[in-house]
């Protein structure tokens, strides 16, 4: 078993993990964190580090390199979750995770739990309001049993994940995979609270639009949006030996800035072909289309569309007029080498830059425009 110093170390890797968004989830930044010490066949899943520990390792880490803003940052979470609950008022909304507890790090979601028997009449809300949003069912297997959420993404000036539970489950006893303790959450009575305490001068019922929804568009935020939930996108091996979706995306995005390192456009749409897989995976490409709408340029909607039928024309197996259609495009050329390297970025075991440091790099082409 390893000693107290060395878990420790273990410990604050990992937290460096996961505060920089490397890795989003505690047992794969345990694991890694482990190997990268070189202990990882020198340790069991029980030496470990736990969840709780890392979480406290970020918190110091998160209190070192952010200081006052850390406080500001998280009332503004804690403004804008009370401004979304009243707005979900229908659906029993909770705030959960660490914008309750005071957790939370740069980049921190903004968790809540809501429930509904039928996931449309949220999605019919949010779309009223003009919220952009969405929709991930995603598959668990835990216990020899699999499990089906559903969530449903929004972006704001934070990244805010709904987690949908039919109503049968409004006093269901959740856990936490960090404390394995009943998890802390909040109503929005109990918010409300939480925040007058910490502020007996504020007024609640205009504070919020202090702090409203941003009006400001970026399309990045979105691209990461629907990136994210790739991670969790298990692909058949025969077709994709790579692993998850996000894995294969990051590869193309290489591939392609090796390309045409200039390209925004070429170099975009090789990161997001994919994007649809999380959202409706019996047609990803309808999905990643809708999701991105109004989101992309023209030409690289065009490279989405036919992705998949740059793998027919591969192989011989796009009929002749649908054929003649896309050679009649100025965007051909662009689509058979998407489609070239779509099929080349499947290789196990390759490095591959972090989603950050991707949508980074698109940002600094759109900058020098």
């Amino acid at each position: 078993m390893p000693d107290a110093r060395t878990r420790s170390q273990i410990a604050l890797l990992a937290a460096r993990l996961m505060y920089d968004r490397s890795e989003s989830e505690y047992f794969t930044a345990k694991r890694k964190a482990a190997r990268q010490l070189g202990l990882e066949n020198r340790t069991r899943p029980g030496d470990l580090p736990s969840n709780a520990e890392i979480r406290d390792q970020i918190q110091s880490l998160a209190n070192l390199y952010e200081g006052d803003s850390r406080t500001h940052n998280l009332r503004a979470m804690r403004l804008e979750a009370l401004r979304l609950m009243r707005l979900l008022s229908p659906f029993r909304p909770h705030l959960i995770g660490s914008t309750l507890t005071g957790h939370t790090r740069r980049g921190s979601d903004i968790d809540l739990h809501l429930f509904s028997d039928h996931p449309s009449a949220v999605t019919t809300l949010l779309d009223d309001e003009n919220l952009p949003h969405t929709l991930e069912r995603k598959r668990i297997l835990k216990h020899n049993q699999e499990r089906i959420f559903t969530h449903i993404h929004l972006q704001t000036r934070f990244h805010i994940e709904l987690t949908l539970y039919d109503t049968s489950k409004i006093n269901y006893p959740f856990k936490s995979s960090i404390t394995g303790k009943l998890i802390e959450r909040a109503s929005i009575a109990e918010l409300e609270a939480l925040l007058k305490s910490e502020d007996p001068d504020i007024d609640l019922d205009t504070a919020p639009d202090e702090d409203r929804f941003t009006d400001t568009f970026d399309r990045f935020d979105l691209y990461k949006t629907l990136l994210e939930p790739l991670e969790h996108v298990k692909q058949k091996p025969l077709y994709h030996p790579e692993g998850d979706a996000l894995y294969h995306s990051l590869q193309a995005f290489e591939l392609a800035r090796e390309q045409v390192s200039y390209d925004e456009d070429f170099i975009t749409a090789a990161l997001l072909h994919d994007v649809g897989k999380a959202i409706d995976p019996h047609d990803h490409t309808a999905a990643a289309l809708d999701a991105l709408q109004g989101s992309i340029t023209d030409r690289i909607e065009f490279l989405i569309r036919h992705h998949m039928d740059a793998h027919a024309i591969h192989t011989r197996t796009l009929g002749h007029r649908a054929h003649q259609r896309l050679q009649s495009s100025e965007h051909y050329s662009d689509l058979l080498l998407l489609g070239e390297i779509d099929r080349s970025a499947r290789t196990p075991g390759i490095q591959v830059c972090t989603l950050p440091q991707a949508l980074s790099y698109l940002r600094s082409l759109d900058t020098e425009e």
